[in-house]
């Protein structure tokens, strides 16, 4: 009776490269004693391994004919490739949407069995892609890696610092044809478009409420899940919004960006400095009331 066919395990491209490069490491070693032993003049010990190992690394490089990149094995070049002809031999079977790697159609498969399988550490939100928790964590660390060579402002995402980059350039590009309102971002006259045309197909399951923007819905429904997920790292309160964040922290660093251009008071929001406004606008229409004295904050 024949001995059962032992088991073939298959190996990720890494292995195969970890196992050949090991192989590179042996023959060296072996090239080395055959050269001490015949007395052939060699380098140390360490520079002959260096020199050889690369020669052995060019012979296996493989290069992009297209763009020139050079990958380490035949496998990463297939799949590198497939940028260049458009290839996409993975498709999902539920939308028929087609990808170049394994990888990333089982990625897209979260989308339709709706598994999140990635928890954040710090709440309870859950994601599909690692990369949307490592994005997400940043809100709870505060750290912010992609910053401002114009002003210094960091982000926690580089799409965020793209976005703030148009500030600085000033240019309106995205004009409403309703009413001429004019944005920096096509996203943010799509959003507007959504008040003239009154349709507020986003609904909240728990209370009915509508809404014209999706983020406005995301936003209204933590008031009914509790998630506050935005922190103060100074006295540890937590909020709902980023921007409900961004005026509490004015209260630790005294910030206040909001001036009077009549007598100069400034305030840490807006809606303070619209208040007093009213005490200017009251003086001008009321003659009795105008001098320095109505204005306390004048002195």
């Amino acid at each position: 009776m024949r001995d059962p066919e032992p088991c073939r395990i298959k190996l990720t491209e890494e292995q195969t490269e970890l196992i050949e490069e090991n192989k590179e490491h042996e023959e060296l070693n072996k090239e080395e004693d055959k050269r001490v032993k015949t007395g052939e003049k060699t380098l140390t010990r360490s520079q002959t391994k260096q020199k050889d190992l690369k020669k052995s690394r060019d012979r296996k490089s493989f290069t992009c004919t297209q763009c020139g990149k050079s990958l380490t094995s035949k496998r990463g070049l297939e799949v590198h490739m497939r940028i260049h002809t458009g290839e996409k031999p993975y498709k999902c079977n539920q939308c028929e949407k087609s990808f170049t790697q394994l990888a990333n159609l089982k990625m897209h498969m979260h989308i339709h069995t709706g598994e999140k399988p990635y928890k954040c550490s710090h709440c309870n939100n859950r994601f599909r892609q690692s990369g949307d928790l490592k994005s997400h964590e940043r809100i709870h660390t505060g750290e912010k890696l992609f910053t401002c060579d114009q002003c210094g402002k960091s982000f926690t995402e580089s799409s965020n610092l793209k976005m703030h980059m148009n500030i600085h350039t000033l240019e309106k590009l995205y004009e409403c044809d309703q009413c001429g309102k004019t944005f920096l971002w096509a996203s943010a006259l799509k959003n507007h478009l959504k008040i003239h045309s009154k349709l507020k197909p986003h609904s909240c399951s728990s209370c009915g409420k509508s809404f014209s923007q999706l983020q406005s819905l995301k936003l209204h429904q933590k008031i009914h899940t509790g998630v506050r997920d935005h922190v103060c790292f100074e006295c540890k309160n937590t909020f709902i919004t980023a921007d409900h964040l961004k005026r509490h922290l004015r209260i630790h660093t005294g910030e206040k960006p909001y001036h009077c251009t009549v007598c100069g008071k400034r305030f840490n929001q807006s809606s303070n400095l619209h208040v007093h406004k009213k005490i200017h606008s009251q003086s001008s229409s009321d003659p009795t009331l105008s001098g320095l004295t109505l204005c306390p904050h004048q002195t």
